[in-house]
């Protein structure tokens, strides 16, 4: 299975945005999916619903930062290096999307800091026709692994 019908498919299990792109890269990452699954809890719905950056974006660089991260504080070049491959990486789902932030990507008319509330919805059918997400969260994980493919760490 490719890693966008991956992520596509925790998705439709219920899995918010930011849980089903990095769940689809858990193992290659060496990732427990449970750990993977609450560290990515926090991100869906652009963050807890506050519909900021999407989820799927806060997903696919926290998976860019475990492949091609740094962690010595003063690794000045591979710090350079990583904030490319970020960048690259946005920049790949702005061009498709036309922006990172939920709300947008969305239609929602909220200003940022503005909420529609803390409830996720449920999963229906109209649910999934309406919102775009399921579709994001594939382009989400064909990002990635695009990266991961084409980069040396």
């Amino acid at each position: 299975m490719s890693k966008r019908d991956k992520a596509m498919a925790l998705f439709r299990e219920g899995y918010n945005c930011s849980q089903s792109v990095i769940g689809a890269f858990a193992e290659d990452l060496e990732l427990e999916f449970d750990t993977s699954m609450r560290l990515a809890s926090s991100f869906g719905g652009g963050m807890g619903r506050m519909r900021e950056v999407c989820g799927t974006v806060s997903a696919m660089l926290m998976v860019i930062g475990i492949k091609f991260g740094y962690s010595e504080p003063k690794a000045f070049d591979k710090k350079s290096k990583h904030y490319k491959l970020v960048q690259d990486a946005a920049e790949m789902f702005r061009e498709k999307h036309g922006s990172i932030i939920c709300r947008e990507l969305l239609g929602l008319n909220l200003k940022p800091g503005e909420t529609d509330n803390h409830v996720p919805e449920r999963r229906t059918k109209t649910y999934y026709k309406k919102r775009p997400c399921v579709n994001i969260v594939g382009d989400a994980a064909e990002i990635t692994e695009y990266i991961i493919n084409n980069s040396k760490k």
